[in-house]
């Protein structure tokens, strides 16, 4: 991780971790402190302030850094969009994990959700987290209505049957199916991409930008999305339970079509990089303010975790 990631994600991690922990707080207190809601809410505080990469929180951060712009709304508005978009992946990780649909049992180095509480307290708490997303774009910071509305589309978009939704769909469907290299990479620019893509718009309408920075902005989401989920596979071939907080080989496990093995180990490592140059070109009409992205794209194929 280079110099210039490490300080940004130093400063806003810590910044948005705060954030989502207050906002959960509340969150739970107007629900209530009642004996037999008590794991519900633990599901929620489980789930959500558990860590991870928050790539996507941070993605909103570094594209509103990159867009900058002289009238734009006040930070309060760009936590709560990364929030609302951690909030969705959140709610995605705890349905994914279920034993109707991935059926794992490790997240993050620990237990599922539904294995510490339940699978009926699991996707309560994966409803109750993605309402609150959208709760949040709602009422959060001083964004005019326009404003909301967009971010509202962006991530019903990307959320929903013509995003990441629909994607997991389709990976529950070729589960034991050979499909071709084009329909992996469709599968995975919605169940994986959708959300990356709503990150940086989302930053960037936060931060005021220009429709000139939003197009080149969805052309870097789209390959670093893809990036992410070829060295997804690779890991799952190459990384180990320890570094990666889940289970090595589910996929491969699974018979489920991935990168690796449809154009080979070698193949994909070279795909993986290819698609953070096309990253990096997208960049080219950014100063300084975007190295982050650019530091971000290089770390996702070079990660182990």
């Amino acid at each position: 991780m280079t110099d210039v990631l490490a300080s940004f994600l130093s400063s806003h991690k810590a910044r948005f971790e705060d954030y989502l922990a207050s906002r959960l707080t509340d969150y739970s207190q107007d629900i209530g402190q009642t004996p037999q809601a008590q794991a519900f809410i633990d599901a929620l505080a489980y789930s959500s302030l558990a860590g991870g990469k928050r790539i996507r929180a941070m993605l909103v951060y570094m594209a509103a850094n990159a867009c900058q712009a002289d009238n734009a709304p006040t930070a309060a508005m760009t936590d709560a969009a990364a929030a609302a978009i951690e909030l969705v992946h959140c709610y995605s990780l705890i349905h994914d994990d279920l034993p109707a649909m991935d059926d794992d049992d490790l997240r993050r180095g620990k237990p599922s959700c539904h294995v510490q509480f339940g699978e009926a307290n699991a996707i309560l708490a994966g409803d109750a987290l993605q309402t609150l997303a959208f709760e949040l774009l709602a009422n959060e910071g001083d964004g005019k209505a326009e404003l909301r509305i967009g971010l509202v589309r962006e991530l019903s978009r990307a959320s929903g049957a013509n995003g990441m939704v629909g994607g997991q769909a389709i990976d529950l469907a070729v589960v034991n199916q050979n499909i071709s290299y084009d329909e992996l990479v469709n599968m995975h620019a919605l169940k994986t991409g959708a959300l990356i893509d709503a990150a940086t718009h989302m930053g960037c309408l936060c931060a005021g930008g220009n429709s000139e920075q939003a197009k080149a902005l969805r052309h870097y989401a789209q390959a670093i999305g893809l990036a992410f989920q070829v060295q997804d596979d690779i890991l799952d071939i190459e990384g180990s339970s320890e570094q990666t907080g889940k289970p090595q080989g589910t996929d491969i496990a699974a018979n489920k079509p991935t990168y690796p093995a449809i154009m080979g180990l070698s193949e994909a490592k070279a795909k993986a990089q290819s698609l953070c140059d096309e990253a990096l070109e997208a960049l080219t009409d950014f100063g300084a303010n975007a190295d982050p992205l650019r530091s971000l794209a290089t770390y996702i194929i070079q990660r182990s975790v």
